[in-house]
């Protein structure tokens, strides 16, 4: 069963509701064995909301997370929600330069981490920029969160139209963007997500990625609403999570063309044994998906193929395919709008364009957030009402939306954002760099790799890759910005403006070789 959208207006009263209606269902299975019901969901975050209210967590107060895709990871967001904090969740592999920014933008009175993750110390870093900016500092374990007694909690007061979650987003800017949401649109768009897969009690939904991204809270409102089961893997391995997904009969086997890709390799191992029986479809979205792969995950998978979705941190699923779209739409396109979505394409002279005919797309929804962090960015996001999404694309005459190309200088790898400026400022530091740009270059397992062009200071030596990366890690940069790729040039090229020409260069080195 489906509930009732208006017992969904945030995550403690959408639990609620679920927990009454399918109290022993299943929502969370990890690859650990654990597996965690509706109801003991309900009664775990109660009593974590109680723990962090007698630590002095209370209604109001900022609170930064940054967990892998954990059980916990899942309580604790609900358990806040109860508490009535303002949530900023940080995905994993953000660092201490990052992670700092977010905590002083927002004026995050709590930092809460892991102990340790894939062999960072995540309590090092967490007590350094505690000590920083004078903030609390918790550090979770899995299987370990702080608890009390829920009898002692002041009673919920839910505020669904209140600013209740900042999720951060690398733009063209060189610092993470703070992008203001409430409960009340979340909760719509993870209604819609699940109408639009299809989702109920029997549907279990692979959750590969960080669960602190949009997407991750957007899914787990969808479980709520739907009576989904999610399958949460915190660190994905090609061979080992797929077979976890085979074990646990995976039916939305998500959520991106990398993922696609290594369910494929796995699969081809099996000669025609199919790897993932109950498959339904292959949710996509977020990296670039070559048009034949459609076709590929639907012969080679089963299922429909690839029902793709796009939008973006600011602007969260603003289109979704449907399991009746014809294969070429599923092949070549994002979907159409959801439900209260309008969208435009917008020719460089500011005009509306036809219909087929390239722009950048421009956004009026629900979802669209309530404004950046620093309200200075709102005027350059927003047009009249319509917020700029910066990529470009096609709205077709039946709705269809068709991502050709972005204005942002942003590139995506596996589905993460990596603002090119934030690179290219900590490389240009580097005595050794006269000029660098930083591009995004086509590559076949990640959607893009992150390419520096480098032109070298007089008298030093090229920079090498080595160099690069211990430079940028040394600076406090996430493992999956640090380039993949460096090359060197005398100059880079620009227009008379002054302005590299970044297509240039895509162009040259688009076929060259990884390092």
């Amino acid at each position: 069963m489906t509930l009732d959208g208006a017992a969904a207006t945030d995550l403690w009263s959408a639990l609620g509701a679920r927990a009454e209606a399918t109290p022993d269902a299943v929502v969370l299975v990890d690859r650990y064995g654990r597996r965690v019901t509706f109801s003991e969901l309900r009664d775990d975050a109660a009593t974590v909301a109680a723990g962090l209210a007698a630590l002095g967590v209370r209604a109001g107060d900022v609170v930064a997370w940054e967990l892998p895709t954990w059980v916990e990871a899942v309580v604790l967001a609900v358990a806040l929600n109860r508490v009535g904090a303002v949530q900023v969740p940080i995905i994993a592999i953000y660092r201490e330069r990052e992670v700092t920014h977010c905590c002083r933008q927002t004026g995050a009175r709590w930092l809460v981490t892991a102990t340790e993750f894939r062999g960072f110390d995540f309590a090092g870093m967490g007590e350094s920029i505690a000590a920083e900016l004078g903030i609390a500092h918790l550090t979770i374990e899995r299987g370990a969160l702080p608890r009390g007694d829920p009898a002692a909690l002041a009673p919920h007061t839910p505020q669904p139209d209140d600013a209740r979650w900042v999720f951060y987003t690398s733009g063209t800017t060189s610092e993470p963007k703070g992008a203001r949401h409430n409960d009340r649109a979340l909760a719509g768009v993870g209604a819609r997500m699940a109408a639009r897969m299809q989702l109920g009690p029997t549907s279990r939904y692979a959750l590969p990625f960080p669960f602190p991204h949009v997407g991750g809270i957007l899914l787990l409102y969808s479980a709520l609403h739907s009576g989904c089961t999610h399958l949460l893997e915190d660190a994905f391995d090609p061979v080992e999570t797929t077979a976890f997904l085979a074990r646990e009969g995976v039916t939305h086997a998500g959520t991106g063309t990398p993922f696609h890709l290594a369910y494929l390799a796995e699969q081809r191992k099996r000669a025609g044994e199919p790897l993932f029986p109950a498959l339904v479809c292959c949710p996509g979205g977020a990296s670039p998906k070559p048009p034949t792969l459609h076709a590929t995950v639907r012969d080679e998978l089963g299922g429909i193929g690839i029902v793709s979705s796009w939008g973006l941190t600011e602007a969260p699923i603003l289109t979704y395919s449907t399991f009746d779209d014809p294969d070429d739409k599923l092949a070549t396109t994002e979907g159409r709008p959801l439900d209260g979505v309008v969208l435009r394409a917008v020719r460089a002279d500011g005009t509306v364009a036809a219909p087929g005919e390239e722009g950048e797309l421009q956004v009026r929804a629900p979802q669209v957030m309530m404004g950046y962090v620093d309200a200075s960015l709102d005027a350059a996001a927003f047009s009249d009402g319509w917020f700029r999404t910066g990529d470009l694309g096609t709205v077709d005459a039946d709705g269809y939306v068709r991502i050709t190309g972005r204005l942002k200088d942003v590139i995506i790898r596996n589905g993460e954002n990596i603002s090119a400026k934030e690179v290219e400022d900590l490389l240009f530091a580097h005595p050794g760099v006269a000029e660098v740009a930083v591009i995004g270059l086509p590559d076949a397992r990640t959607g893009e790799r992150v390419c520096a062009v480098v032109a070298p200071a007089g008298g030093s030596p090229p920079l090498s890759l080595t160099e690069a990366r211990a430079w940028l890690e040394s600076k406090g940069l996430r493992r999956q910005a640090v380039p993949e790729q460096v090359e060197h040039v005398d100059a880079l090229p620009r227009n008379p403006a002054g302005k590299v020409t970044k297509q240039v260069l895509q162009d040259r080195f688009a076929t060259a070789a990884r390092t």
